[in-house]
């Protein structure tokens, strides 16, 4: 490879990082991933994957066997003290725009095994387990990576390097990269359980506003429960954890004998976000470039976003399809979305988290207000769309996410037409490949008014029109003179 060990080098093994790797060896990139542990982390770690998260494993080829072993939550609730319900949320059975169900509690060493399984299948020798990374350097063209390894201390060159390295992240560190504070930091002890009697367990996922202990009960993945308890002030992450603790901070749940404690760690939550998502050759995914409260399960969706984001935009700079400054598209693009899901699990933790009565009064009272007015949102709000990037921007619905048809057979549309970028056009619904999907298509088309749309391999809307303009200004957009086909 004239010198390279692969066209991009992941450092990190975790749901961002083999992702990532899964999608890029799909669209013919050379890649390899360095994950400092031996093996998958055993122990539940993000219990939450929305139906674009989903979307882009099936993508990764680890849907069906996540979607197997994942539980759907009727419904998200927001109970105060007394146990009455300020704020709730529906449809969470449903089909989101993914082509998925809107919310599927997870088991995270079960996605893990998944994305590896895939993975292994499209690029065998890819993984590198007991790989540290000990540093790097970057030149014009590549990055050289050192590692400690079982065998001994080793080299790498890629062209690109990607940190999906966690929340300590060596590569931002190393590339002296800050993060931004975005003003939230508590502390929390997290209980998970084996389930025994599931018929004793809620199957509402509640946060409890209670100022005396914000408490949060969800579901997991088959078989699993969590809970969640804010250390207070004065508390220590040891004395809230011994057995007579578990113990007091279990007993209003009436689980006695219903499930066994799998592990218990405390955790503070944060909300930060990496100043440079890119740093010439090196970018950042996941928890490295984000970290954000957990309150809207979307820690594990933002990363798999920021995996869906860089897969194509790093195949065709690798493949020469685009000019390299398509990178630079990636943090404006994503920064928005990121702020905005950040910004809702803050307001939701700070709706939690109230540790005052009189505070906690107020808020009752402001959110039944609402409800009598019929202000209360029956869902989360929506996040943005693309506003700028690689958008056709002025063309109606530019930017927006591009719904996955499933039609009557169970044929998904993403599997049907494949993993990079698409031109639909009216003309082409009569064609075999779009009849399964074609009513649904035109609907689509008819509500935007649009002759031809094209979608973005990360299945977000460059834009729509003329289906030759699109095509020419696709090309522009990539900087390279070349037609995408």
């Amino acid at each position: 490879m004239n010198g390279f060990d692969c066209d991009v080098l992941i450092i990190g093994g975790g749901p961002t990082g083999v992702t990532l790797a899964s999608l890029l060896a799909k669209r013919g990139v050379s890649v390899i991933v360095a994950e400092k542990e031996a093996g998958i982390f055993p122990l539940p770690r993000a219990a939450h994957i929305d139906h674009e998260g989903m979307r882009i494993l099936q993508d990764a080829g680890a849907a069906k066997a996540v979607i197997s072993t994942s539980r759907r939550a009727n419904r998200y609730e927001f109970r105060n003290a007394k146990g009455k319900v300020l704020l709730c949320f529906d449809g969470a059975e449903g089909i989101g725009a993914g082509g998925w169900p809107v919310a599927n509690m997870i088991h995270q060493p079960s996605v893990e095994a998944a994305l590896r399984a895939s993975l292994a299948e499209r690029a065998p020798e890819a993984l590198r387990g007991g790989w540290e990374m000990v540093a790097f350097t970057q030149d014009t063209r590549g990055v050289t990576a050192r590692f400690a390894t079982p065998q001994g201390e080793r080299s790498l060159r890629a062209r690109w390097l990607v940190g999906a390295d966690g929340a300590r992240s060596p590569v931002r560190k190393a590339s002296a990269i800050t993060f931004e504070d975005l003003g939230f930091e508590e502390p929390w002890l997290v209980v998970d359980v084996l389930v025994d009697d599931p018929a004793r367990l809620p199957t509402a996922n509640l946060q409890i506003c209670d100022p005396a202990r914000p408490t949060t009960c969800v579901l997991m993945g088959e078989g699993r429960h969590r809970w969640e308890f804010m250390i207070l002030p004065g508390e220590t992450p040891e004395a809230i954890s011994a057995p007579s603790s578990m113990e007091r901070l279990l007993a209003p749940w009436n689980v006695t004998g219903a499930v066994r404690i799998e592990r218990t760690a405390v955790y503070t939550f944060r909300a930060c976000i990496a100043e440079q998502w890119r740093k010439g050759r090196v970018l950042l995914a996941g928890d490295a470039a984000h970290q954000t409260p957990p309150f809207a399960g979307q820690g594990l969706c933002s990363g798999l976003r920021d995996a869906a984001n860089l897969a194509w935009k790093l195949a065709m700079s690798v493949k020469d399809e685009a000019d390299a400054a398509l990178l630079d598209t990636y943090q404006p693009e994503r920064a928005p979305n990121l702020r905005a899901t950040i910004d809702m699990a803050i307001m939701m933790g700070r709706m939690v988290c109230t540790t005052s009565r009189v505070g906690a009064a107020l808020r009752d009272a402001k959110l039944g207000l609402a409800r009598m007015l019929g202000k209360l949102p029956d869902g989360p709000p929506a996040y943005p769309p693309l506003a700028t990037g690689v958008i056709m921007a002025g063309s109606p619905a530019a930017g927006s996410y591009f719904p996955q048809a499933v039609a009557s057979n169970g044929a998904r549309l993403d599997d049907v037409l494949g993993p990079d970028m698409w031109l639909i056009s009216r003309s082409s619904l009569d064609e075999r490949t779009f009849v399964p999907f074609a009513e649904y298509l035109r609907h689509w088309l008819d509500r935007h008014q649009a002759e031809a749309v094209l979608v973005r391999p990360d299945r977000y809307v460059f834009g729509t029109g003329a289906a030759n303009d699109l095509r020419q200004q696709w090309s522009a957009a990539l900087g390279t003179g070349l037609v995408s086909r």
